[in-house]
């Protein structure tokens, strides 16, 4: 068993002379910095990556690999769409954590400077697109009989709506 598997695993007391409080940050271009610095080690970012959860008390965004964990800063949204698949069936995203899921068209969004977010983790956290996943988006995007943008997945038109903050941190 290991500690992550607990049941008070995210109440116990950090190692002695350590915090919960990391300085660990990603940014709103979905790279992680550590005390000021960029992490550029590949590997270690894509670990960060794929640690990512919520606090289940606080809510607060945390980093945990199931033998420790710790708080973070996130900027904009935990997760990154970093490439998109169309296909007959539907899309496949791939996700900054190196995993693939499909997209739920409908939570499509739209914010600040044309940046089009969505859900992503069955719906528990927000992610952003990148440029090129935003460009590969292309072949399925139209404008509705008002103008306003849609998304035609599988036979299927999903309007996409001015994105929506939630009041949580995710």
């Amino acid at each position: 068993m290991k500690p992550g598997d607990h049941p008070e695993f995210f109440r116990l007391p950090p190692p002695p002379g350590r915090s919960r409080e990391s300085t660990i940050v990603l940014d709103r271009q979905g790279r992680f910095w550590h005390d000021g610095e960029l992490v550029t080690h590949t590997g270690m970012a894509r670990a960060f990556a794929s640690w990512i959860d919520v606090h289940p008390d606080d809510g607060r965004f945390i980093l945990q690999n199931g033998y420790d964990w710790s708080y973070f800063e996130v900027e904009d949204v935990p997760y990154f769409v970093t490439g998109i698949a169309v296909r007959d069936g539907g899309v496949t995203l791939s996700l900054s954590d190196g995993s693939e899921e499909l997209l739920a068209p409908e939570s499509v969004s739209v914010g600040d400077s044309d940046a089009v977010y969505l859900r992503v983790k069955n719906g528990r956290f927000e992610a952003r697109l990148t440029p090129a996943a935003q460009t590969a988006l292309a072949p399925i995007l139209h404008a509705g009989e008002d103008g306003e943008p849609e998304l035609w997945v599988a036979g299927r038109r999903h309007r996409i709506g001015p994105r929506k903050r939630v009041s949580s941190t995710h």
